[in-house]
């Protein structure tokens, strides 16, 4: 039989030992932290805890164990996250728009320790990360019904942050008005240009007239401020609650599946470039003025095994009728062949460069 005391003492060592890796383990997570700051990164990344688990659990041999196991991890690393969080509740988080914004949903949501900044357009926004005033940018680059945001795609193409994460986020449109409104009483609608667009088919439907505004929850606050039973904003269901509006009308978007994609921009740029398992590389470029040039560096993608997950063209504002291209690529086992691929596709480029790098991720 053995010694209690004999097995306590054991425990103890086995304490004073996991006491030693435990700091151990904190002082990296400060590293890591300070690295997610820099680089404009959330703590939360579900995706990588979930596979971190799975590949530390084969590590213990008795099956018994491994559902103890699994929990013991679980447990490490949300301790992990909130010591992380805590500190990074000074870092600043520029958006484009007021309290209520999808924007500030979508920053709040990667962000949830950060200070918020709002500002009154993206440029400001971008250029408050660029001047050092904030530390991160939350800024929408495409939606699934609209398609790309043109002037945030051009802002990128013209500065000198880096993309470090792109999140998806679903969008749901609301008809938003005052106390003692309807649906059948409206005949005005405010909103963004591409809520607008998104509801168009119900805008139609209702026979509505629309009105443009700077961002969604700007919308909201127009119509809270005029007191018109005839005015209605389209914004999200948050919005309500901040400026006293009702719900008249959920979900009117077309398409239920609408999405917007925010990319999360800093000054730093994670370096991830060479191709990690799940990792999607975005370019900015544009190419020699002469025939066939944008065939020829599009094809230096699929060369070096690498797909194409996305291709958008923009007009170059200082030459007529020639475009940039922004383009999403990914490709597995692909470490060392995007050096190679930006390489070769550099001789066909009038200017190229890697904006950033986004890992599959899911934060929600």
């Amino acid at each position: 039989m053995t010694d209690l005391n004999e097995s306590r003492n054991k425990i103890e060592e086995i304490d004073r030992q996991m006491a030693e890796l435990f700091v151990k383990r904190m002082h990296t997570a400060e590293e890591i932290a300070e690295y997610k700051k820099s680089n404009g990164i959330p703590i939360l990344d579900t995706g990588r805890e979930k596979a971190l688990i799975e590949k530390n659990e084969q590590y213990i041999e008795d099956n018994s164990l491994k559902p103890h196991y699994r929990k013991f991890m679980q447990d490490v690393m949300d301790i992990s996250k909130q010591y992380q969080h805590k500190l990074l509740e000074k870092s600043r988080i520029a958006y484009s728009g007021i309290e209520g914004a999808f924007a500030f949903i979508a920053a709040k949501n990667l962000f949830p320790d950060g200070e918020l900044v709002s500002f009154r357009n993206f440029r400001q926004a971008y250029d408050s990360v660029m001047n050092g005033n904030c530390d991160i940018a939350v800024l929408p680059i495409e939606n699934s019904n609209a398609g790309e945001v043109g002037q945030v795609m051009d802002i990128m193409y013209e500065g000198d942050l880096f993309i470090n994460g792109i999140y998806p986020f679903r969008i749901s449109q609301n008809l938003l008005g005052i106390e003692g409104s309807s649906v059948n009483m409206i005949k005005k609608v405010i909103s963004h240009s591409q809520a607008l667009e998104q509801c168009a088919e119900y805008i139609e439907e209702h026979g509505m007239e629309t009105v443009q505004a700077s961002n969604t929850a700007v919308a909201a606050k127009q119509v809270a401020e005029m007191n018109d039973k005839s005015v209605a904003a389209i914004a999200s269901k948050e919005t309500a609650g901040l400026y006293g509006l009702t719900l008249l009308d959920h979900d009117i978007n077309e398409d239920i599946t609408n999405t917007t994609r925010f990319a999360v921009l800093s000054r730093s740029r994670e370096e991830i470039i060479n191709g990690a398992e799940g990792t999607t590389v975005i370019l900015m470029f544009s190419v020699k003025d002469e025939a066939g040039m944008l065939a020829k560096a599009i094809g230096v993608i699929g060369k070096h095994g690498l797909s194409m997950n996305s291709l958008r063209s923009r007009p170059l504002k200082s030459l007529s009728w020639q475009y940039y291209f922004y383009a999403e690529i990914s490709g597995r086992n692909s470490t060392g062949k995007i050096p190679d691929m930006l390489k070769e596709m550099s001789k066909y480029c009038e200017s190229l460069k890697v904006l950033g790098a986004s890992r599959e991720s899911n934060v929600k």
